[in-house]
Formats: C-alpha cells, sequence, structure tokens
C-alpha cells in the first residue's frame, strides 16, 4: 500500500525514529500505527540487544534538590560516546528520569526502571532510545538523600561529576555549601570524620606505615610510634573535615566552617561518571 509522507513524519514524532525505519515499519504494519510502533520498538529491542555487551562510560550525572533543602536525588545516565552526551532530546529524557527518581523518592535503579513516565516504563524509554539513537543507554546510579539538617548539590561542568552534601543544620550562605561540595568533589575524602573511616582501612594504613620505617632502617618500636604520625597525614588527605580548605591551606575544612559561623558536613556522595559506585 501507498506510505503517505504524513503518516511517516507522524510516526516519527511519535517514535523519534529515522524516516525511513519508519516508512519501512507502516509499509510492514499496512499502515496501522500501533503495530508500526511495535514493529520500531522491536528493532529497537535487537539494538539493545546487540549493544549490551558495549561499554557506556560517557553520559550525565543530574542533582535535583527540594526547595527546602530537605531532599536531594542523584542519577547516572550513561551512553557511550559523549556527541550523544551533549544532545538536548538525550538531556531531557535523562531529566524527566531525575524527576521520576525525585518524585518517587528512588534510591534504587531497578525501582526507578519500573517507573511510569509519560505512560510507560523508564525501562522501556531507555531500550527506545538505544533503538533510536543506536547506542547503549543505561542508569547506572541513583542516590536519595534526606536530612533534618540541609543539602546542598555541585555539578562540575560537563556533567561528568556530581557531589551532594549533607549538613547538620541550615546553610546561611549557598557560597559555603558549596565550597564544601566543590572539596568533595577536587579532593575525593573517603569519610567526614576520622571515626567514619573502616578500621581496615586505618589497619592497612597503619601496616604500610610500619613497614615503610622498618624497611628505612627504624627499630620496630620507634616505627610503631612514627606509624601513627603517617597516620595523621592520611587523615589530612582522606578525611574531609581534616583536610586542607580548598581556598585557604591555611584552615581545615572543620575550621573554615566554624570560622564561617555554618553547620558542619555530616555525609556526602560524590559520583564520578563512569566510577563504580
Amino acid at each position: 500500500m501507498s506510505i503517505s509522507a504524513a503518516d511517516v513524519k507522524k510516526l516519527r514524532d511519535m517514535t523519534g525514529a529515522g524516516m525511513m525505519d519508519c516508512k519501512k515499519a507502516l509499509s510492514e504494519a499496512n499502515g496501522d500505527f500501533d503495530t508500526a510502533v511495535e514493529i520500531l520498538r522491536k528493532k529497537g529491542q535487537k539494538v539493545a540487544d546487540k549493544r549490551a555487551d558495549r561499554e557506556a562510560k560517557e553520559g550525565l550525572i543530574l542533582t535535583r534538590i527540594s526547595d527546602d533543602a530537605k531532599k536531594a536525588v542523584a542519577i547516572e545516565i550513561n551512553c557511550e560516546t559523549d556527541f550523544v552526551a551533549r544532545n538536548e532530546d538525550f538531556q531531557a529524557q535523562a531529566n524527566a528520569f531525575l524527576d521520576a527518581a525525585f518524585d518517587n523518592n528512588t534510591a534504587d535503579v531497578d525501582a526507578l526502571l519500573a517507573i511510569d513516565v509519560d505512560g510507560r516504563s523508564i525501562a522501556d524509554h531507555l531500550q527506545d532510545m538505544t533503538g533510536k539513537i543506536g547506542e547503549k543507554i543505561q542508569i547506572s546510579k541513583t542516590i536519595l538523600a534526606t536530612t533534618d539538617g540541609s543539602l546542598v548539590s555541585y555539578i562540575h561542568p560537563g556533567n561528568q561529576l556530581g557531589v551532594l552534601v549533607e549538613f547538620d543544620g541550615p546553610i546561611a550562605d549557598e557560597e559555603i555549601g558549596k565550597d564544601v561540595a566543590m572539596q568533595v568533589a577536587a579532593m575525593k575524602p573517603i569519610a567526614v570524620t576520622e571515626a567514619e573511616v573502616d578500621a581496615s582501612v586505618v589497619e592497612k594504613e597503619l601496616e604500610i606505615a610500619k613497614e615503610q620505617l622498618i624497611n628505612e632502617g627504624k627499630p620496630a618500636d620507634i616505627a610503631e610510634k612514627a606509624a601513627q604520625g603517617k597516620l595523621r597525614r592520611f587523615y589530612e588527605e582522606r578525611v574531609l573535615l581534616n583536610q586542607k580548605f580548598v581556598k585557604d591551606n591555611g584552615v581545615t575544612v572543620k575550621k573554615y566552617l566554624q570560622d564561617s559561623g555554618a553547620p558542619l558536613a555530616v555525609a556526602f556522595h560524590r559520583i564520578q561518571l563512569g566510577e563504580d559506585a
């Protein structure tokens, strides 16, 4: 049967698929739009299956915080190339998924994929995006944070790195909160306080420091005491409140907050594109 250009355009507007793909689908479906959409979705599924083993390390980190700064979400959506990540349609879809995570208080990727957006599950939307774009598209991380204090978000230019920081009270000056979030982004702390560092990490650092000192010729008892000094330096490098403030190395992050009259940071989440959780 003859397929009109108007029908092809209509199907393209409905699905986002290419013009020739839409024309072929309509011809195969004898002009039935529902059947044509199903054909295109099946085609997208084949593309998704073919690309399932591909690496998707590009994409976007997105965050959203409630107006009262009591709730925040972050997601990482991945694709294969930076070109796709910069596409406006891809970014619009990613923000719709972010809103779904926020509205549904979702902290689990599988739960997020099951949520409906515009009448269809996010999993189906991702499948269609893979079929349309020809790249593997996936959501790899989602974070939900809530607090009685306040939350601050920072997205590094390019949306490849995002940070959420929780404070134990309201932040009167947004720049102070942003400074600390940028500190987390730049300096990659592993904990907020010394007490939060995993005991196995502390034990390993002490063991390494002691062995280094013994190899340098220090007696075992001296090495034992000197290792504690190395551990303090480790805390200064890897514990947020102990770190030197990046904007003023003369003070720690803790002292910067105290001197500013700001509440202390009590938790953070740092998401970098393509990194394992």
